[in-house]
Order: structure tokens, then C-alpha cells, then sequence
């Protein structure tokens, strides 16, 4: 069986003849650790991407199959066009303010790569709105960035490839701030915020749907939302289902009728509260399940909300930096995990500093060695 035809019979609860070993890519600055140590050449320690020939390399030399996070978007679905990247400001302890492409303000140490300091945003009202970010929110056919027909003669045959349907929350989060999305939505004007969420959203949706219609060779959907943190979400689930709700079944619908019936999202943090909407509009699998200190989500929501629920990822990456017996730990969850069906083991985000190379090693052998 190829890579592609094992993680989609297991998330159709078919049979395959063993468990895919599936990752989702590394920090830069393990791989400049790994490269140091001689454990990878030294062209393989930047430029790694997603999906990308460097990162099929780095599939060969470790042991693993593929990367579950390789989606394809073929029309620009964010903002565009994008707002001018430039430095605002340098600090006199060097950190600089910058504006983004997203038109927000942010802290940056020169140098450092880290989640960034938010500082300021330009999206606070209706003029904002009207004049900066709505023209830069509507579809146009100069958005495209990729051709679906070179596309579909071209990718890998043996692996699965998302199609990214980009976002209906996380997006506009990032666009606003998570102060800025708070204060619009809660004390300043919530009709505005509603009005930002399907305007967006609505874009977002002819950007999927041109991409359907041209053809596109996808195995499955794909969304990234990143809305939740370590206490649960960042809006209420009442809120969330109310703005969120009616665009992901729009979209989902519309993946049904091409016939793509796996739809997986990657949200990051303790997600329990936003589950029942993601699976009443269509979205099953939830990716990448992160451990942090909450603990397994996987086998609860299994328990909530039955087989409808698929998973990739709910390995806790940790134990990559510890030692094998941790490693052992964590395939031991795995099989069980496994054993429920519908479930694809997959380190819980990016691989950080400190992972041990061998432990890696050893991990993607014994994930392909797990009885289904």
C-alpha cells in the first residue's frame, strides 16, 4: 500500500497493512542543532518547508512516511493584496516595532525567532475597516498562485495532500490581535466584528470553491485556526458558534460535494469546548491534539462524541528531549490510542531544541511496527 492509500483506509476505519510514521516538521533551530552535531547534512538544517524536497529528504534519513501538515492552497486567501512590511520604530534595547503584512504592530528582538510581542493593530473601527482591510477581503481571479492542472500532474502519488481551506476565526485573530478581536467582539462593536468574520469568510469560500472547480487532486480538506490556548478558547463557544458555525458548513458542504469527506483542522491549546461545532458542520479530525499540561484530548472526545471523531497527531513531543523510556511511554499511549480506530499517531506540533535525533529515529520505526 502506498502512504497515501494506509492514512486515508485508516481514517475511513478501513484496513491497511500498517500504521504510517507521520510528523509535522521541526523548529529551524533543531535542525541547525541536528546539522552541528553531524547528524544531518548541512543543507538540510534551513529552507525547510512543509511537504518540501529538503523535508522529503529529512522523511529518508530519520524514517518517517510524510508530513501530515503538506496542504496545497492555490488562490491567495489571506489579505491582498498584503500591507507593506516595514520597521516602525528600533527600541533602545534593540527590539524593534513592526508592521506586518496583517497590519498589525509587533515586538521583535532581531535575531531571535519567537512568537512576536503584539503591540498595536490598524483594524479598530468601521473606518479602518471600510477604507484599509475590507478591499483587501474581496475574491478576484488575480488571486490565484498556483495552477491546479500543472499541480495535479505533478504531486507525489504516494501521500496524502490537503487542500487548505484556510480559516474562519484564527485568521481574523491574527489580524486583529487577540486584545483588538476581544474588544471589537465584547465592548466595541460587535456588529462590525460579525461583519469582518463573513466578509472574510466569503472570500475565503470562492478562493475553495474556484479551486474545486478547476480540479483539484486533494485527499482531503484542511483548516488552521490556532484559537484556543492553555485554559480553552479565546472567545466563548456560544460566540464562536454563532459567527464560526454557518461558514465552516458552508465550505465543508461544499468539499462534500467534490467528494472529500475527511476534514481536518489544526488548532492549538485545550479545544474540548469548541468540538461539538467543528463536528456538527463537518469538520472530523482534529489535529495536531496537543498534550501540554492538560494531557490527552483524543480518547475523551472519543468518548464524548463517538467514531465520528478522526485524529492525527496526540503524541507529546516532550519526550523526544528526555529518553527512550519516555519515548516508550508515549508509544505505548499510542497503541491504545490506535486501537480505537480512526487515529493517525503524530508528534503534537513541531519538533523543538533538544530533541534527541536517535529518539526521533527510534520513534518513527516503532510507530510503523503498531498492529491495526
Amino acid at each position: 500500500m502506498t502512504n497515501r492509500e494506509r492514512a486515508m483506509n485508516i481514517l475511513h476505519y478501513k484496513s491497511a497493512d500498517r500504521m504510517p510514521a507521520v510528523h509535522f516538521g521541526y523548529w529551524k533551530e533543531l535542525l541547525e542543532e541536528w546539522a552541528e552535531q553531524g547528524k544531518i547534512p548541512q543543507e538540510l538544517s534551513y529552507g525547510v518547508g512543509d511537504g518540501s524536497e529538503k523535508d522529503r529528504q529529512l522523511d529518508e534519513i530519520i524514517g518517517w512516511d510524510f508530513n501530515w501538515h503538506k496542504t496545497k492552497t492555490f488562490y491567495r486567501n489571506g489579505l491582498y493584496p498584503e500591507f507593506e512590511y516595514k520597521v516602525l520604530e528600533t527600541l533602545s534595547d534593540g527590539m524593534q516595532r513592526l508592521q506586518t503584512r496583517k497590519g498589525t504592530i509587533e515586538r521583535v528582538k532581531p535575531g531571535i525567532n519567537s512568537i512576536p510581542s503584539e503591540d498595536d493593530y490598524l483594524l479598530k473601527d468601521r473606518e479602518a475597516f471600510e477604507t484599509l482591510f475590507k478591499p483587501k477581503m474581496q475574491f478576484s481571479a488575480d488571486r490565484l498562485c498556483a495552477d491546479v492542472k500543472q499541480f495535479n500532474e505533478t504531486r507525489p502519488k504516494d501521500r496524502p495532500i490537503g487542500l487548505h481551506l484556510g480559516s474562519v476565526m484564527g485568521q481574523i485573530r491574527d489580524i486583529t490581535t487577540v486584545q483588538g478581536m476581544s474588544l471589537l467582539m465584547y465592548d466595541e462593536d460587535e456588529e462590525l466584528f460579525a461583519e469582518i468574520v463573513d466578509t472574510y469568510a466569503e472570500m475565503q469560500y470562492q478562493c475553495v470553491e474556484a479551486s474545486l472547480a478547476a480540479g483539484a487532486d486533494v485527499d482531503f480538506g484542511h483548516y488552521w485556526e490556532d484559537i484556543c490556548f492553555k485554559n480553552g478558547p479565546l472567545l466563548s463557544p456560544d460566540m464562536f458558534h454563532e459567527l464560526c458555525a454557518k461558514h465552516y458548513k458552508k465550505r465543508n458542504d461544499l468539499c462534500h460535494k467534490y467528494g472529500i469527506d475527511i476534514i481536518s483542522l489544526d488548532c492549538d491549546g485545550v479545544i474540548e469546548r469548541l468540538i461539538p461545532t467543528w463536528l456538527e458542520t463537518g469538520v472530523n479530525v482534529l489535529f495536531p491534539l496537543e498534550v501540554g499540561v492538560w494531557g490527552d484530548q483524543f480518547e475523551k472526545a472519543r468518548d464524548n462524541y463517538g467514531e465520528c471523531v478522526l485524529g492525527v497527531g496526540g503524541m507529546d513531543k516532550t519526550a523526544f528531549r528526555k529518553d527512550k523510556a519516555a519515548v516508550d511511554a508515549e508509544i505505548e499511549r499510542m497503541k491504545r490510542l490506535v486501537s480505537l480506530g480512526g487515529f493517525i499517531p503524530c508528534p503534537d506540533h513541531r519538533l523543538m531544541p533538544g530533541s534527541k535525533f536517535e529518539l526521533v529515529q527510534y520513534y518513527a520505526e516503532e510507530i510503523k511496527k503498531i498492529s491495526l
